[in-house]
């Protein structure tokens, strides 16, 4: 019975949010990375999206008015790294609050001495465990500086399911904690080296930070620019070609 009516309840949150195909193709079409996809994954990815669409709770900040066209961007880009996984893995929360470009978040830190010394953090995106996913939103993607921001935040969502924000989402059956840390934890060194040495990455040196930012970099990467990941760290992409269960290298005709 309970059942039936979680069933009930999710169809009618689908019944009210209504989106015709053109309006798919459209936003499609904003998102070359979906390339890799094939006809039968576009259409799975649509109907994980519809139902994602449908049981979050939307709200915009300062003034920005949120579009269809914004929520099926957000949502389509969301929905990417877990087309494979499933929507329960965006479970126990439900808010998404979207900004027109970056904002400030304030911040609270204590020193070895105890004192607490309080700053403002401009930031582009925020995912906050059992809360919201915080994300910035330009018109132009360039304004972005080459970040994919929903990617990313939504990386560190499921980063979260293990309880810790620390690189390793919550591992499937088949991929081993061993092989994981083999892969991540000398490319993470390695990029580390590179940034501290002053290279110019063609990775986002914020990667640097810590390895739970390793972590969304690289699986921005791995869906947005396959063949650079694949380049300069393919151990990585491998552990994440087997997490996502997707090859974005391999893209459909």
């Amino acid at each position: 019975m309970i059942a039936l009516f979680k069933d009930w309840r999710r169809q009618k949150a689908l019944d009210r949010v209504q989106v015709s195909d053109a309006q798919w193709s459209a936003a499609e079409a904003q998102l070359p990375f979906l390339d890799h996809l094939d006809a039968g994954d576009r259409m799975r990815l649509r109907q994980l999206a519809h139902e994602f669409l449908a049981e979050k709770e939307w709200n915009a900040a300062r003034g920005l008015q949120l579009t269809p066209e914004i929520q099926l961007s957000i949502t389509l880009q969301a929905c990417l790294p877990i087309l494979n996984l499933g929507l329960d893995h965006y479970r126990g929360w439900v808010g998404i609050v979207v900004y027109p470009g970056d904002f400030v978040i304030q911040r609270s830190v204590m020193d070895e001495n105890g004192v607490v010394h309080e700053y403002d953090d401009a930031v582009l995106g925020e995912a906050w465990e059992d809360g919201p996913v915080l994300i910035s939103w330009f018109d132009d993607p360039e304004d972005a500086d080459g970040v994919n921001v929903v990617i990313h935040e939504f990386a560190h969502k499921l980063d979260m399911e293990n309880g810790t924000v620390d690189g390793m989402p919550r591992l499937p059956a088949d991929i081993s904690r061993r092989d994981w840390v083999a892969a991540f934890e000398p490319a993470y060194q390695d990029f580390c080296k590179r940034v501290d040495s002053g290279e110019d990455t063609f990775l986002d040196p914020y990667a640097a930070d810590h390895p739970a930012e390793f972590f969304a970099v690289m699986s921005e990467a791995f869906f947005e620019t396959p063949d650079v990941l694949h380049d300069e760290y393919p151990a990585v992409y491998e552990q994440l070609r087997r997490f996502y269960r997707q090859d974005p290298l391999h893209r459909s005709a």
